[in-house]
């Protein structure tokens, strides 16, 4: 089959391609903006890529169209398709039908984590000798790839609660149909499609209806919003985690190496997991993957060693580089509870050692529009000082801000905001950047302005 992917540069649909190309499929694609790494991965396996949505690629004559939710209606391309009434399907219909098939599926579903607690699953199994197939929506350090079909009998997949496409607004999850179902937690988000957090715990409860009376959901007990979801009725057992009477964690110990605690679930001790990544929220992710993979037939001792040898995700905590003895790290965190988690994990690995001066861009739709505004100080307030970016917005940042007093700055201007980072910084601190997007690469520049004062200061002495 030769199947024509429009969105293809994003991690799900970049990840659904290359499965397609592993599967024997021929695929082409096209994007806005055709751009690495994901470009470089995908001609790297024999995919043909073409810029913008021109109507002339109807001349591709793919047997299938393959429709991204980036892709709307007056998007020329997808206009042409209808009008010849070309058959087209939605991203995670084609990847249930042709991949996800009759294999047990493992969903990781949540506002937050997916990525890494995908990440973790995915390494647990490989690394007890359970090959499975994968789809991650991030760069794991432990794969040379984000997606693969894998030997094994599991398929992981990142379970996002986005809209499917243009033309079906249910969440993506819903198509996965999952033997197991992590439920990491739920929190509003997404503001842009849906009206309240009820909305979205509808969403949620569609996927819990999909898992089987034979499988599992793992759900975080201490989450209100996922006990509302399931209190609407539940077919299959539920394992929780986070809570004293499920798996949980004690007897933590953060270090600037590492951090460690003991696994329990309930009064038995499975052994004292290590990991590389900082934080609450990473222990929650470690509890959670453990859990789950349990359920998938991995003994928890052997899911900790697991662990250990984890190595991550990119842009999650990532250190950029070192210059000036300022440590500049970077971070996916958009929303404000992710802002909150990343700040505290950078704070609880550090101590008092330095100052965290927070850089954010608040770029998600959700952020873009405003309807987290007032939560942002309370999610800065670990942060020794913040500068917002403030460009594009639709509301005023500063006035959001205004209870941080002069901790904050919201700019509006990106080589304004580097040069106030720039004056602020001193050595000892560590830069974290946080946005959803490549933000202007205000990394590259902060690390550049700090080898130049490393530079100038050199000259001098």
């Amino acid at each position: 089959m030769h199947i024509h992917v429009l969105g293809i540069c994003g991690t799900f649909m970049g990840g659904l391609a290359a499965l397609a190309r592993e599967a024997g499929h021929r695929v082409t694609g096209c994007d806005a903006n055709v751009y690495p790494p994901m470009s470089d991965q995908l001609r790297a396996i024999g995919i043909e890529l073409i810029e913008g949505y021109g109507a002339d690629q109807l001349g591709v004559a793919p047997d299938l169209w393959v429709v991204g939710n980036a892709v709307s209606r007056g998007n020329p391309l997808m206009e042409a398709i209808l009008d010849a009434r070309a058959p087209y399907v939605s991203g995670p219909q084609w990847l249930a039908e042709h991949v996800l098939g009759r294999r047990p599926v493992l969903a990781v579903a949540g506002t937050h984590g997916k990525t890494t607690t995908t990440a973790m699953l995915a390494w647990i199994l490989e690394s007890t000798g359970m090959a499975p197939g994968f789809l991650i929506g991030g760069v794991a350090a432990d794969f040379p790839v984000s997606a693969r079909l894998g030997a094994g009998n599991w398929f992981v997949i990142e379970a996002d609660e986005y809209d499917t496409a243009f033309f079906d607004k249910r969440s993506k999850f819903v198509h996965y149909r999952p033997q197991l179902a992590l439920l990491n937690n739920l929190e509003f988000d997404h503001a842009d499609i849906f009206a309240d957090l009820g909305a979205i715990e509808t969403q949620f409860h569609h996927l819990v209806r999909t898992v089987p009376r034979s499988g599992a959901i793992v759900a975080n007990g201490a989450e209100p919003a996922l006990e509302r979801v399931l209190a609407r009725g539940v077919w299959s057992s539920v394992e929780r985690v986070l809570v004293a009477d499920g798996w949980h964690e004690r007897e933590v110990a953060e270090s600037p190496e590492a951090t460690e605690f003991q696994v329990w679930r309930g009064e038995i001790m499975h052994g004292r997991c290590r990991l590389a990544a900082a934080g609450a929220h990473n222990r929650a992710n470690a509890i959670a993957a453990i859990a789950a993979a349990a359920r998938a037939g991995v003994a928890p001792a052997d899911a900790i060693a697991a662990l250990a040898g984890f190595g991550g995700v990119r842009r999650r905590l990532e250190l950029r580089g070192e210059r000036a003895g300022v440590s500049v790290y970077d971070d996916f965190a958009h929303h404000p509870t992710a802002i909150a988690t990343t700040v505290a994990g950078l704070r609880a690995r550090i101590g008092d050692a330095g100052r965290i001066l927070a850089v954010f861009e608040p770029r998600s739709n959700t952020m873009k529009l405003g309807a987290m505004a007032a939560q942002l100080p309370d999610s800065l307030a670990q942060a020794d000082l913040a500068f917002c970016y403030s460009g594009n917005l639709g509301w005023d940042a500063a006035a959001a801000l205004a209870p941080m007093g002069t901790r904050a700055q919201a700019i509006d201007d990106l080589d304004a905001l580097v040069a106030a980072v720039i004056g602020a910084v001193r050595p000892g601190d560590r830069v974290l950047v946080m946005s959803n997007g490549g933000f202007g690469d205000v990394h590259g520049r902060l690390l550049e302005a700090l080898a130049e004062r490393e530079r100038a200061v050199d000259a001098v002495g």
